[in-house]
């Protein structure tokens, strides 16, 4: 299961994008998010898409590697594909039942959603499986360096993003473990959807009671070695904007452009 959780984890590798300076793959993955959300007409859209197959090549990172990244996030796709599905009505209708729809209008909708989310997470989980944690922390810590001058704890925000991208893949890992237990003691965690209800609470409890255990031990470590924030707190490897960062931002505003004149075309 945590080979499959994949936010927060990191893949290896010597590539351009890994080489990167983490406060700009940063910034570039959150304008990502709004190009993607820019893209309108399919040719935008099939744009996006080989934008982000061209950067996992670059990444050097493998077709199973980046699908497995994507799959905890599929059921947020499919919900809201089912929901596009049946709101937009334009067109022909081409099945109906009910107060039930689907018409030509909501497949291409649910068809451009399918595209546009997948792209969007795709193109933010590659902005984890080429950082490190400490790097997405350190990059997190110094975009929120101007607001510290209004009292915006900027080093402790970042520890904390820190830290939590260090407790997904152990939740994850604490999940699998309490799941395995229960099943081996012979706890009936499969069947109708009732007993799954009922059987949650002998996964959740064990589990959360394992995280806080996990938290507390990380707290009196903290402790025990005089973690006064960032008072006295220098840096082994300070972050430096390259010519390859300069080039980053190049290409995405090329993207933006390139998507922007698809949507003045087909419209």
């Amino acid at each position: 299961m945590t080979d499959a959780f994949s936010f927060g984890s990191y893949w290896p590798g010597d590539s351009p994008l890994h080489r990167m300076d983490p406060r700009a793959k940063l910034a570039l993955g959150l304008s990502f998010l709004i190009v993607s959300l820019v893209g309108q007409a399919p040719v935008a859209l099939a744009v996006l898409a080989l934008f982000v197959v061209a950067l996992y090549r670059v990444a050097g990172i493998p077709a199973g590697r980046a699908l497995r990244s994507l799959a905890p996030m599929l059921p947020i796709v499919v919900l809201v594909c089912v929901l596009r599905l049946f709101t937009d009505q334009a067109g022909e209708t081409l099945w109906s039942w009910g107060v039930f729809q689907i018409s030509e209008g909501s497949l291409r909708s649910c068809l451009s959603t399918v595209v546009r989310l997948t792209a969007m997470m795709a193109g933010m989980s590659l902005v984890t499986l080429t950082t490190t944690a400490l790097d997405l922390t350190a990059a997190f810590e110094h975009l929120l360096v101007p607001l510290a001058r209004v009292g915006v704890p900027a080093h402790e925000l970042g520890m904390m993003l820190g830290i939590a991208l260090r407790f997904m893949p152990q939740l994850a890992e604490e999940m699998r473990a309490t799941y395995a237990a229960q099943v081996s003691r012979g706890a009936r965690l499969s069947g109708s959807p009732l007993r799954g209800v009922r059987a949650l609470s002998s996964v959740a409890v064990p589990m959360f009671a394992s995280v806080f255990r996990h938290a507390e031990t990380l707290a009196a470590a903290m402790d025990a070695r005089c973690y006064h924030g960032e008072q006295g707190c220098t840096k082994l490897h300070p972050l430096r904007l390259a010519r390859r960062d300069a080039v980053g931002c190049a290409v995405m505003v090329v993207l933006l452009a390139v998507v922007v004149a698809a949507n003045v075309l087909a419209g």
